[in-house]
């Protein structure tokens, strides 16, 4: 059960990889679809940071029990 979670976790750290590269492209360009799409990439950031950290927490919580 910890291998999957483990693996979850780090499949949604490369999600926020790439999240992140996307929304980084965006950032320097000043149309409002650039503006708009930039905004909607953070807000998935850091959603997924949050699930990632989670996760973590879960896996290590998990490993210590046994």
């Amino acid at each position: 059960m910890t291998k999957i979670i483990l693996a979850l976790a780090l499949l949604v750290m490369a999600a926020v990889v790439v999240v992140l590269g996307r929304g980084m492209g965006t950032i320097g360009k000043s149309d409002t679809a650039s503006a708009r799409l930039s905004n909607r990439m953070m807000r998935w950031r850091v959603g997924l940071q949050f699930l990632a950290v989670a996760l973590i927490v879960l896996v290590t919580w998990l490993a210590t029990l046994t």
